[in-house]
C-alpha cells in the first residue's frame, strides 16, 4: 500500500494565505496536466478572500461559493474541511449539527454532502462507547442522511468497520 501511495499522483500545496483564485489556477493546471480527480481543502477558514469584504461571514460565503464553482467547472469533487463554532462545546448534546459550521450558513447551503465525526469518549472519557466514532451524515443532496459507527484506533488516527459480536 505504501508503494502505491508513494507513486500516486498526489500534489500537496501548503501555501500560506492562499486565495480561491490561486487554488482555481493551480487546480486548472493540474486538471490539464494530470487529469485532476479530487481537491481537498484543509481547512476552509484558512483560505483568504480575494477582495475587500465587510466581514468574515461574507468572506466564507465567497470562498464556499468559489469552491462549489470550481467543482462544477472541473467536474471533480472538492472536499473542504471546516471548523465548527464553539457553540458545540457549550451544549449538553455535543453531537455536531449543520448550524455548527463556523462563520457561514453558505457552507451548509453550498455543500452536496456534510459529514461530521463525533467521538463520545472525547467528552466523556468513561463512556461505554470507548474506541467508537460516529460518522454523522447530516446532509446529502442526492441520498439519505444518518449515522454509522466505526471503530476508532486513536494511536493511528484510523477508522475501521466496527466488529459486532452477534448474540446467539
Amino acid at each position: 500500500a505504501a508503494g502505491r501511495l508513494a507513486s500516486a499522483p498526489i500534489f500537496i500545496d501548503d501555501t500560506a494565505g492562499i486565495t480561491c483564485l490561486e487554488i482555481k489556477a493551480k487546480a486548472r493546471r493540474l486538471k490539464a496536466q494530470y487529469n485532476l480527480g479530487l481537491v481537498i481543502i484543509d481547512y476552509l477558514q484558512l483560505i483568504q478572500s480575494s477582495g475587500r469584504i465587510e466581514n468574515r461571514q461574507q468572506e466564507i460565503t465567497e470562498i464556499s461559493r468559489s469552491l462549489k464553482g470550481l467543482a462544477r467547472e472541473l467536474n471533480v469533487p472538492v472536499i473542504a474541511v471546516s471548523q465548527l463554532s464553539r457553540a458545540v462545546e457549550q451544549r449538553i448534546e455535543r453531537r455536531p449539527r449543520l448550524s455548527d459550521l463556523r462563520e457561514s450558513g453558505a457552507i451548509e447551503q453550498d455543500a452536496d454532502l456534510v459529514v461530521f465525526i463525533y467521538r463520545e469518549e472525547y467528552y466523556k472519557p468513561k463512556t461505554e462507547k470507548k474506541g467508537i466514532a460516529e460518522v454523522i451524515i447530516s446532509k446529502q443532496r442526492n441520498g439519505p442522511t444518518g449515522k454509522v459507527e466505526l471503530t476508532f484506533i486513536k494511536e493511528y488516527a484510523k477508522f475501521e468497520n466496527l466488529a459486532r459480536i452477534s448474540e446467539e
